[in-house]
């Protein structure tokens, strides 16, 4: 069973599981709540900048196969 990690990193779902996990872990071993909001919003701002990142990666992919399929029909 191959998973998917580009989808995954990008999937809304996968990071919300994810951040109710390590919620969870961190309520269970008593971190005080300031402490949790800040792992939560680096888990967070981690997940919006893979995102991005992978986002941009698929488009400039299919641009740039688009691009060599025009120049190979031009010839």
């Amino acid at each position: 069973m191959n998973i998917n990690w580009k989808q995954k990193l990008t999937s809304r779902k996968f990071w919300a599981a994810v951040v109710g996990f390590v919620t969870a872990i961190l309520v269970a071993f008593n971190i005080p709540d300031m402490e949790i909001e800040q792992v939560v919003g680096i888990i967070g701002a981690t997940s919006t900048l893979i995102a991005y990142i992978l986002a941009e990666g698929f488009v400039d992919a299919k641009r740039i196969e688009t691009e060599n399929k025009e120049e190979s029909s031009d010839e």
